[in-house]
């Protein structure tokens, strides 16, 4: 019980002291009306709209009416360049793969020949002619 009663007595001590607050900081306040009015008026108009602009600026479109068709006609242009830039982007990708593709089977190619070439030459007895001579034209 002597827990309730200091939580009470702090509560009570707490508002009495907002209380006194409150009336201090409106007994410090001016009492001229001019001035303060129109102050607060601009700060109003400057934070505040109009009911009806504020309508129109929340509610363009409602999540359930149609599109217009400039909106479906923006969607469709920017699907469209998204699309046209992937499928660019992708060509270019095919691109770089097959020509690295080709350069790599061009090098293997290289490297075949000179090794079957070396190994002729290696193994070549003098007896029978140069395997040069024994090509086929095609």
């Amino acid at each position: 019980m002597n827990g309730k009663q200091v939580l009470f007595f702090t509560c009570a001590t707490a508002v009495v002291i907002l209380a006194v607050m409150h009336e201090s900081e409106s007994a410090a306040v001016r009492s001229s009306d001019n001035p303060v009015p129109d102050k607060k008026e601009s700060l109003k108009n400057k934070i505040f709209m109009q009911g009806s602009e504020a309508s129109n600026f929340f509610k363009k479109r409602g999540k359930r009416s149609p599109k217009s068709q400039d909106e479906i006609n923006a969607e469709n242009r920017q699907r469209l360049s998204a699309d046209e830039r992937r499928r660019e982007y992708y060509e270019e990708q095919r691109n770089e793969f097959e020509n690295y593709v080709e350069e790599e089977q061009d090098e293997q190619e290289e490297r075949s020949r000179e090794q079957i070439e070396q190994w002729r030459q290696w193994h070549y007895d003098g007896l029978s002619p140069s395997y040069l001579y024994q090509r086929q034209n095609i």
